[in-house]
């Protein structure tokens, strides 16, 4: 099979016949083999029985139910572990992604021989007030990640099929795909302009409470990718840096409290100084960082993932 398309969504039952029917007529014209994976999330608004007539009309079209609404990041992980064809898109369901961008995406796949290519919506029709915290989140994102790419968020995007059957999207972390897949060793990664509709129907079901939890994830993947399996490195470290300087603040307590008894003077106490408080928080909270290094390294070492490794071939 040439391409899977899977598209999550929630109550987007108005446009579904019309991204099903487009995307058909997309398919018919290049001769691809495919196959359409619509993930409904936990829609109430008819989608399902809408999924299910298509799904009557042509047997490419393949359909997963939730009981709930829980994510876009559950959604593609059940289709990433559906998917059969060479080449997997993902596009969202409010048809302000154009179908006619996959064949490019498919030959940038499979002829440029990239791993990964993300659509970037360079003009969007889309309020002040989501592109301008878009392009300070896809900045900070190019910055932890070290991924160049100038739209993280878009959900067009073209994988090779061993890319989604190698890394894990949980969380909210789908707008990280392309990272995971650095994580995971895939550093093929490329972009592609791509042409962003109007919404036709509906409403965004995402709010701004997206771009403060977005950084949150950022930074626990950043972390996770380089401290998931030597935590030691990260709290040992600051643990040392923490203790040191309490230390040092101790031995500068000390000293001052001796000179001023060789001196025949009693009355300072050793409380009255800020470095006695200084010594105080950083040797505790250096403790502290050692000790959650060791239980980090505990956990880490009874993970059944502790040798889990990207093999790319062997013979």
């Amino acid at each position: 099979m040439d391409i899977s398309i899977v598209i999550p969504l929630y109550n987007e039952a108005e446009s579904l016949p019309e991204l099903y029917a487009w995307i058909e007529k997309v398919m018919s014209l290049h001769n691809f083999t495919y196959e359409i994976i619509f993930i409904c999330d936990g829609s109430t608004d008819g989608s399902w029985e809408i999924i299910e007539e298509l799904r009557k009309k042509s047997p490419a079209v393949k359909g997963v139910k939730f009981r709930r609404n829980y994510g876009k990041s559950p959604a593609l992980h059940c289709g990433f572990q559906r998917v059969q064809g060479d080449v997997i898109i993902t596009m969202d369901a409010d048809l302000q992604d154009s179908p006619e961008e996959i064949p490019e995406l498919y030959r940038m796949i499979m002829e440029e021989g990239y791993d990964l290519v993300s659509g970037w919506k360079r003009k969007r029709y889309d309020p002040l007030s989501k592109t301008i915290p878009t392009k300070l989140f896809n900045a900070t994102a190019r910055k932890f990640s070290g991924v160049k790419l100038h739209d993280f968020n878009c959900g067009l995007k073209a994988y090779r099929n061993v890319v989604v059957k190698n890394i894990e999207v949980y969380n909210d972390m789908h707008r990280y795909i392309p990272y995971l897949a650095k994580i995971a060793g895939f550093n093929k990664i490329g972009e592609k302009v791509v042409q962003h509709q109007a919404r036709k129907y509906g409403h965004t079901k995402y709010g701004l409470n997206r771009f403060v939890n977005g950084y949150l994830d950022l930074i626990t993947l950043w972390f996770t990718s380089k401290f998931g399996k030597k935590p030691m490195h990260f709290f040992g470290l600051w643990g040392s840096v923490m203790f040191f300087i309490g230390f040092a603040a101790l031995v500068y307590v000390l000293t001052m409290k001796m000179i001023s008894i060789f001196e025949g003077d009693l009355r300072p106490l050793v409380t009255n100084s800020p470095f006695f408080y200084i010594s105080l928080t950083g040797m505790i909270l250096g403790t502290q960082l050692f000790l959650a290094g060791f239980l980090g390294e505990l956990i880490s070492r009874n993970s059944i993932k502790r040798n889990h490794y990207q093999i790319e071939t062997e013979i």
